[in-house]
């Protein structure tokens, strides 16, 4: 009798008295930093950026917190890192700038990079001082990763890179981007993928911007011609590309970026319409969106104690992101189903000009970080015994 498929493995927790404390902390500095009314909030990582604030918890230590004290880290946990980042997005602080470097990169760096590279980068990252886009789709490789097309080749010092990056978030404000491309050539599909440390302020990168509907730029297109890129801007290993890319990706699946987006448009909603007709018909939108982002919050949680305790959580993530962009887009839906208005971003009213942003960008929740068919792939194939 064939032996059934474990699954994903999902552990129960809660957070602990001192982490319960380092949230209140958090709120603190927020209400104090940035009170309601003072600022323009942002949806999720969807917000604007602001280096100023980014360095302002880096001085918190709030950022690389799970990172080495060696290199300007914190030396914390990945949950303490899940808490900030909760309430952040939860208040639709400005997190642009630092967002994928703290997320990402400097984990990344910190597990495959050099010392040299570690004690060059790492340093600014956890200081809110440098910021970080992801290199990995192009224009005919979205989430099929193993078809891009960008290409290395041999140099003395060094390597040339070409080729075309695409929806690379923050691209026209970060100051490096950690490039996925060619660096020999294979009849299977991963292998001879490399990353490479790219500046993106060097000669032969050109950086697109992207616009939504509504004006706003978040993705980009970077064009890279004959970039020159020394030995030393090698991160990991020659050819070991597609596996330093997915042990990566639990980072950026399965993290509260996935399943805070909408919070603020429902928060703000409530401010707004309570106490009205439409307030009282907005009961079985709350009790379904409260009850979702409650088990998804709890996966994602799981996630990261998952990382804490050694793990390598991807199917976890996948999983988590695969639900939770469903979730948000869901959230957007019902809102509009309970309003009857055409939200324009330039109205007086937050909410109305949250759910102008929510209607524009929230297309491209199910896309950014792994499409659904891509993370269901992925999901199903962690289900094998």
């Amino acid at each position: 009798m064939s032996r059934p498929a474990a699954g994903p493995a999902f552990r129960p927790t809660k957070l602990t008295d001192v982490e319960l404390a380092l949230r209140d902390q958090v709120r603190e500095f927020l209400a104090a930093e940035l009170p309601r009314g003072t600022f323009r909030p942002g949806l999720g990582m969807n917000s604007s950026a602001d280096p100023a604030f980014s360095r302002k918890l880096g001085e918190r230590g709030w950022l690389g917190m799970a990172l080495p004290a060696r290199y300007g880290g914190g030396d914390r946990s990945a949950v303490e890192r899940f808490i900030v980042t909760e309430e952040l997005l939860r208040w639709g602080a400005p997190v642009a700038y630092h967002w994928v470097a703290d997320r990402q990169s400097g984990p990344v760096i910190n597990r495959f990079g050099t010392e040299v590279q570690k004690r060059r980068f790492l340093p600014g990252i956890c200081a809110g001082r440098l910021g970080f886009s992801i290199g990995m789709s192009e224009p005919d490789a979205g989430s099929d990763l193993a078809a891009i097309k960008a290409r290395a080749v041999r140099v003395d010092g060094g390597w040339r890179l070409s080729g075309t990056k695409i929806w690379t978030t923050g691209a026209h404000h970060n100051d490096w981007i950690i490039t996925l491309c060619r660096t020999g050539d294979s009849a299977e599909r991963h292998a001879g993928l490399s990353q490479l440390l790219v500046d993106l302020h060097a000669d032969g990168v050109a950086v697109h911007p992207i616009p939504f509907l509504d004006g706003s730029t978040h993705f980009n297109e970077v064009v890279l011609t004959d970039v020159f890129v020394a030995d030393d801007d090698v991160l990991g290993e020659i050819g070991q590309g597609w596996a330093q890319t997915t042990s990566e990706l639990a980072y950026e699946r399965g993290g509260p970026d996935r399943w805070l987006s909408t919070y603020l448009l429902v928060e703000q909603f409530l401010r707004e319409f309570t106490g009205t007709p439409t307030g009282e018909r907005a009961r079985d939108l709350l009790a379904s969106a409260v009850s979702r982002w409650w088990a998804l919050r709890q996966l994602s949680l799981s996630v990261a104690r998952s990382i804490d305790t050694g793990g390598a959580p991807s199917v976890e993530s996948a999983l988590v992101k695969e639900m939770a962009t469903r979730f948000e887009q869901d959230v957007i839906a019902a809102v509009e189903r309970l309003v009857d208005l055409e939200p324009s971003p330039r109205s007086a009213s937050l909410f109305e000009r949250l759910l102008a942003e929510a209607v524009l960008t929230g297309p491209s929740f199910t896309i950014r970080g792994g499409t659904l068919e891509i993370l269901r792939s992925v999901t199903a194939k962690g289900l094998r015994p």
